[in-house]
C-alpha cells in the first residue's frame, strides 16, 4: 500500500499493547516512527516476563506499565492517559503493516469517521490460524444477525481511531474481546466507520501468538451474548419468551383436551408447571420491554458522551 504524502496539523499517537514481544516490539516502533515521524509512540507493557519494556524505550518508544493483567485493561490505561486527535491502536507483535497508517488516517479525516479497522489480507499461510479466520467468521455473523451489518474483520487488532470515539468509549472488557467491543459501540451509536485493506504478516521468528483459540474465543462468545442480551434486550428476553410459550402450550394442550373430554383433570402437576411456564414467558416478555427502554436511555448518554468531545480540528 502506498505510503500517504500528506501532513496532518493534528496529534497523532501510536498506542502498542505489549506482554512478552521483546522479539518484535522494536521492529514494531521503529516502523511506526518511520511512517508517521510526527507521531508519538506509546507502548504499554502488560507484566511481561522479557525485556520487552527495555527494547521498546531503546527502540525510541514512551513506555509505560499496566499492572492488571489483559488487552481491555491496558487499553482502558492507554485511553484514559494519552491525550491525542488521532489514535493508531495496533498490536505489538510486528504483524500489521507500518506504512498503512498513513492511508488509513488520510480515510479517517477525509471521509470524517471516528473508526478505521484495518482489514487483514494475509501475506503468508502462517499469518493467520485457520481456527482464528473460522471463528472471526462466526462472530462477524453473529454480529451481523444482532445488529443488521457488521466488519469483514471484526476481530483486526490495527485500529485508527478519532479522539471523540477514544474519550467517549467506556471500556467494559478485560481482554482480548475488546475488539468486539469496539465494533458493538460503533454499530450500537450508528458511528461512521470504515475498513482499509492492510497487508498481514506472520510474527517474526521467536514471538509467540498469546491467543488461545477456545478460551478466547469461549470469552469473546460469551460477551456477544452478553452485549446482545444488554444492547437488544427486547428481543433477546421475547425470544426466551417465546420458547417458554412454546413449551407451556406443549405440556398444557394434552391437559386441556382431556378436560374437555372428561371434566377431569388427571395431570395436575403437568397442568401446573404448563401454567407455571407461561406466567414465565409473560414476566420475560415484560421483562424485555422495560429493559429495552432503559437501554435507550443509556444509548442516549453514550451519545452525549460522544457529542461531548469536539470533532477533530476543532477545540
Amino acid at each position: 500500500m502506498p505510503e500517504s504524502t500528506k501532513s496532518w496539523p493534528f496529534r497523532v499517537a501510536v498506542l502498542v499493547p505489549c506482554y512478552n514481544e521483546e522479539a518484535a516490539v522494536a521492529t514494531v516502533v521503529a516502523d511506526f516512527r518511520k511512517a508517521l515521524p510526527a507521531a508519538e509512540v506509546y507502548v504499554y507493557d502488560n507484566n511481561s516476563t522479557d525485556r520487552t519494556a527495555t527494547i521498546a524505550r531503546e527502540a525510541g518508544a514512551m513506555v509505560r506499565s499496566e499492572r492488571r493483567q489483559g488487552k481491555g485493561h491496558v487499553v482502558r490505561r492507554m485511553f484514559a492517559d494519552i491525550e491525542a486527535d488521532i489514535y493508531v491502536l495496533v498490536d505489538g507483535d510486528a504483524t500489521y503493516d507500518a506504512p498503512s497508517a498513513p492511508c488509513m488516517i488520510d480515510k479517517l479525516l477525509d471521509e470524517h469517521l471516528d473508526m478505521v479497522v484495518g482489514l487483514r489480507v494475509d501475506q503468508s499461510q502462517a499469518a493467520y490460524r485457520r481456527g482464528h479466520r473460522m471463528g472471526n467468521r462466526l462472530f462477524t455473523g453473529f454480529l451481523a444477525s444482532t445488529f443488521g451489518h457488521a466488519f469483514k474483520d471484526m476481530l483486526s487488532g490495527y485500529r485508527v481511531f478519532s479522539r471523540r470515539f477514544v474519550k467517549s468509549f467506556p471500556v467494559l472488557s478485560d481482554g482480548f474481546e475488546i475488539e468486539t467491543e469496539f465494533a458493538v459501540y460503533a454499530l450500537e451509536l450508528s458511528l461512521p466507520a470504515a475498513e482499509v485493506e492492510t497487508p498481514y504478516y506472520a510474527r517474526p521468528e521467536g514471538s509467540f501468538s498469546k491467543l488461545n483459540t477456545w478460551q478466547d474465543g469461549l470469552r469473546i462468545f460469551n460477551m456477544m451474548l452478553k452485549l446482545n442480551r444488554s444492547e437488544r434486550p427486547l428481543r433477546f428476553f421475547s425470544a426466551i419468551g417465546i420458547v417458554l410459550a412454546l413449551l407451556s402450550i406443549a405440556l398444557g394442550l394434552p391437559v386441556v383436551i382431556t378436560y374437555l373430554e372428561t371434566g377431569l383433570v388427571p395431570r395436575l402437576p403437568t397442568a401446573v408447571l404448563s401454567m407455571g411456564l407461561m406466567i414465565m414467558a409473560l414476566l420475560s416478555a415484560s421483562s424485555g420491554l422495560v429493559l429495552d427502554t432503559v437501554t435507550r436511555g443509556r444509548r442516549e448518554m453514550k451519545m452525549l458522551a460522544y457529542l461531548s468531545q469536539p470533532p477533530i480540528g476543532r477545540n
